[in-house]
């Protein structure tokens, strides 16, 4: 009924959290106490909640029960399908107070919010390098380990990002995205445009 009434009668004692079942307070207060009751029986994984504990057991037996309509898409949680469904309805609902920036992840509106602030939380174990994002490093790691798991379907182009490798397509294609906004310039890569 709370959901209904919008009431929320449980209350941390630490912060502002408000919850409208019990059982998500209890869940909460381990963010503060740091207990991970739920543990994975095949790695070392631990989490606060059993939701979490099923979502991540999932990477250990493969299963994808979230399908997409429109596509062959299929994923493991339904956070990751809504958010693809967005590539097909190209919905932008996260917005940059700051610019007018939009995409379609939480995630990625707080990793774009880090190119006002200048924050760069993720380090190189091996070298002196700091970025904005997870998939930064992990492209970055590439460069020390020589891996380049990204390869055209058309020639042996092989490389370390997605990125690249999308923009290395164009040569194929031919198509030229970026736009001046003073003449009729266009061209394949955003460096080119700058």
């Amino acid at each position: 009924m709370h959901t209904h009434t919008g009431e929320k009668p449980f209350a941390c004692e630490r912060c502002e959290y408000k919850s409208s079942q019990l059982a998500n307070l209890q869940i909460h207060t381990r963010t503060h106490t740091g207990e991970k009751p739920f543990a994975c029986d095949t790695c070392e994984y631990r989490c606060a909640s059993s939701g979490n504990l099923k979502k991540h057991m999932r990477t250990h037996t493969g299963e994808k029960p979230f399908t997409c309509d429109t596509c062959e898409y299929r994923c493991r949680t339904s956070s990751h399908l809504k958010s693809h469904i967005r590539t097909h309805t190209g919905e932008k609902l996260f917005t940059c107070d700051s610019c007018e920036y939009r995409c379609r992840t939480s995630s990625r509106l707080k990793s774009h919010m880090r190119t006002h602030t200048g924050e760069k939380l993720f380090t190189c174990d091996t070298c002196e390098y700091r970025c904005r994002s997870s998939s930064h490093l992990k492209a970055h790691m590439r460069t020390h380990t020589g891996e380049k798991p990204f390869t055209c379907d058309t020639c042996e182009y092989r490389c370390r990002s997605s990125s690249h490798l999308k923009a290395h397509m164009r040569t194929h294609t031919g198509e030229k995205p970026f736009t001046c906004d003073t003449c009729e310039y266009r061209c394949s890569r955003s460096s080119h445009l700058k």
